[in-house]
C-alpha cells in the first residue's frame, strides 16, 4: 500500500503523464498502460484525458491458431508500415503464467529488430485467463497508443482456436491467419473465426499444401451470401513472413478495406460497437464490485438459500438483487 502522500503525488502527475505520451514518450506510454493493466484509481483520470486525443489510429488485429506464425507476420507489417513512415504500436496479447497473472512471453523475445526503433512501440500483455483471447484490460491499452500518436495499432492475440473471436469487436479490421498442412482450414470453420475474417492470409505459402489450403479458403468463402453487391469479400493473401514475402500485399489489402468501410459507413459503426462493448464492460464490472458488497452483506447467500428451498424463483430472486443494487448505487451517489 502506497503512503498517501505518494499517492496523491503519482495522481497529480497524470497531466504531465499524458502529455508526455501524447508526444510519443515510450516511457509515459508503457507507465499508463501499466497503469491500465493494474486497474489503477488513476485511471478514471487519464482516460478522461485521452478521450479528446483518440480516434486516428487503425486498429488490425492479427488471430489464428497457434504456430501459423502471428508474432512474424506482426513484426513484417510493422517493418511495411516503418517504411511508410507509420508510427506503429503492437500489442501482443500474451497466455498468463498460472502464479504470476503476467505474460509468459514477453515483448523482448518477439520482434527484435524493432526494440530500439522509437517509432514502434511493443507492449505484451497477459491474458489472465480471459477466454475470448484478449485481456479485459486491452481496451484502453489501445486507447493509450492511439492517443500516443500512433498511426496503426496492431493486436496479436493469444491463439486459443475456438474462443479467439473477440478480437472482431475491437479491431477495425481482422486478419485471420492460416498455414498449410496444420489442419486450419477445417478447424478455422469449427471455430468460427472465418466469419470475423476482413482479409486472409495463408502464411508459410512456401510449403506443400499451400494451394490446398487458398482452394479450401475459397470454396468455404463462396458459401455466404452473394445478394448484397456491395458486401465486402475478404481476399486471401499468401505471404512467406520469415522472408517478407507478400506482405505489401497484406497491406494493400488492409488499405483497400478501410477504403471500404470509409465509403459504407462500417469504420463508425464498428467503432461505435466498440465503445458500447466497452462502456458495457466497464459497468458490469462496477456492478460485480457492489455486488462483491451485497454478498458481504449475506444478501445474495440470503437469496441463494430461498431459491434451494423452493419459496423464491431464481428470477424473482435475480430481480431482487437487481432492486437491491440499483438501491446501493442511488445510496452511493447520494
Amino acid at each position: 500500500m502506497l503512503p498517501a502522500t505518494r499517492r496523491a503525488h503519482r495522481g497529480a502527475d497524470v497531466p504531465e503523464l499524458v502529455e508526455r505520451a501524447s508526444g510519443g514518450d515510450p516511457r509515459a506510454v508503457a507507465r499508463l498502460i501499466s497503469l491500465v493493466e493494474d486497474a489503477s484509481p488513476a485511471l478514471r483520470e487519464v482516460m478522461a484525458l485521452l478521450a479528446p486525443r483518440t480516434g486516428r489510429a487503425q486498429i488490425v488485429g492479427l488471430t489464428g491458431s497457434p504456430g501459423v506464425g502471428k508474432s512474424t507476420s506482426a513484426s513484417a507489417l510493422v517493418s511495411a508500415y516503418r517504411r511508410r513512415g507509420a508510427r506503429v504500436g503492437v500489442l501482443a496479447v500474451d497466455p498468463s503464467s498460472p502464479f504470476s497473472g503476467g505474460a509468459l512471453l514477453g515483448d523482448r523475445v518477439r520482434m527484435q529488430e524493432h526494440a530500439t526503433d522509437r517509432g514502434v512501440f511493443i507492449r505484451s500483455m497477459a491474458s489472465r485467463g480471459h477466454l475470448g483471447g484478449l485481456s479485459w484490460s486491452t481496451p484502453q491499452a489501445l486507447r493509450v497508443l492511439d492517443a500516443a500518436g500512433c498511426d496503426v495499432v496492431l493486436i496479436e492475440t493469444v491463439g486459443v482456436g475456438q474462443a479467439e473471436v473477440e478480437i472482431a469487436s475491437l479491431a477495425d479490421s481482422t486478419i485471420v491467419l492460416l498455414a498449410p498442412g496444420m489442419g486450419d482450414s477445417i478447424q478455422a470453420a469449427k471455430a468460427g473465426i472465418l466469419e470475423i475474417a476482413d482479409i486472409f492470409v495463408v502464411n508459410k505459402a512456401d510449403r506443400d499444401g499451400a494451394d490446398t489450403t487458398v482452394r479450401d479458403l475459397r470454396y468455404m468463402a463462396s458459401l455466404g451470401d452473394k445478394r448484397d453487391p456491395d458486401r465486402w469479400r475478404p481476399p486471401i493473401v499468401r505471404t512467406v513472413a520469415s522472408r517478407g514475402e507478400g506482405i505489401d500485399d497484406v497491406v494493400e489489402a488492409l488499405d483497400k478495406h478501410a477504403a471500404w468501410m470509409g465509403a459504407t459507413g462500417e469504420l463508425p459503426r464498428r467503432r461505435r460497437a466498440r465503445a458500447a462493448s466497452e462502456v458495457e464492460a466497464i459497468a458490469v464490472t462496477a456492478l460485480r464490485e457492489r455486488l462483491g458488497d451485497l454478498r458481504g452483506g449475506e444478501i445474495l447467500q440470503t437469496l441463494a438459500d430461498q431459491v434451494v428451498a423452493g419459496t423464491l424463483d431464481p428470477y424473482a430472486a435475480a430481480d431482487e438483487l437487481v432492486g437491491e443494487v440499483a438501491e446501493l448505487a442511488n445510496s452511493v451517489a447520494d
